[in-house]
């Protein structure tokens, strides 16, 4: 589990000129958050993730995500759960477990929605640790209305654009006045789980929480235009040539990631 200080919204590590711009902000007592979230407050109201995105956990990811080894999905939907767990004190006890969706045309090409698998592991799971929490899954609540570009190589503007009116709610009225858990594998800038969240509230949710396996690593605190890792990695067959040059350009040489 991430141990290092971060935004009390969206999750974020913290650097300590962030700490410290939060604290004279806010205040003593309030909770510390990131630039970001300060300057334009996301429509979830929290977003948690189980660890970062590096070494073991990117391997597992991937080879659920791109080998297609489903059974790494339970031991990943453990983990999940554990994320989910760490709002247990503070989310409704009631809520729709929706999986951030694939378009029609991503789910043919790889055959699953990994999110989707991720969120019926962590349930099974939570059952047995929270069964006081009544959490139900409702995969097909969220639309995902267009075939968006990957997200890797992209700057966070560029990701903002990228996911604007992607998605929409298929039946608004099963949403009205719900308290919604939106589920995916990775959080990178936050830009899908924002424009997912906000379909989701201008549907009529009460409100929207935010979970997932990974996080991005913050790579330089001081610029966030070149904080993240990539989702994907060089070379995979989903990513294209033109992206997967962008990437080498744009971000870290290090480890790299669709939040």
């Amino acid at each position: 589990m991430q141990s290092s200080l971060s935004c009390a919204r969206c999750g974020d590590t913290l650097s300590a000129p962030a700490l410290a711009l939060g604290s004279a902000q806010a205040g003593p007592s309030s909770a510390a958050l990131c630039r970001a979230c300060r300057q334009a407050p996301p429509p979830f109201v929290r977003a948690v993730a189980y660890g970062l995105y590096q070494d073991r956990m990117r391997a597992a990811i991937h080879a659920l995500k791109y080998d297609r080894l489903h059974p790494a999905a339970r031991e990943l939907g453990r983990m999940l759960a554990e994320a989910i767990a760490q709002l247990a004190t503070e989310a409704p006890v009631e809520m729709l477990v929706v999986p951030v969706p694939l378009h029609r045309s991503k789910l043919n090409q790889r055959g699953f929605n990994q999110s989707r698998s991720l969120a019926v592991h962590a349930l099974a799971f939570l059952r047995k640790s929270h069964p006081e929490w009544r959490l139900t899954l409702a995969s097909s609540t969220l639309m995902r209305l267009r075939a968006t570009d990957s997200q890797a190589g992209l700057t966070p503007r560029m990701r903002r654009l990228n996911v604007r009116g992607a998605f929409s709610v298929s039946d608004p009225a099963a949403v009205a006045s719900r308290h919604i858990l939106l589920i995916d594998d990775i959080f990178t800038t936050g830009a899908t789980a924002r424009a997912a969240a906000q379909a989701l509230i201008r549907a009529g949710a009460a409100s929207v929480w935010v979970a997932t396996l990974a996080r991005a690593r913050l790579i330089n605190p001081f610029n966030r235009g070149s904080r993240l890792q990539q989702e994907d990695d060089p070379g995979l067959p989903e990513n294209p040539p033109a992206i997967a040059a962008q990437q080498r350009s744009i971000y870290s040489s290090q480890d790299q990631p669709s939040f």
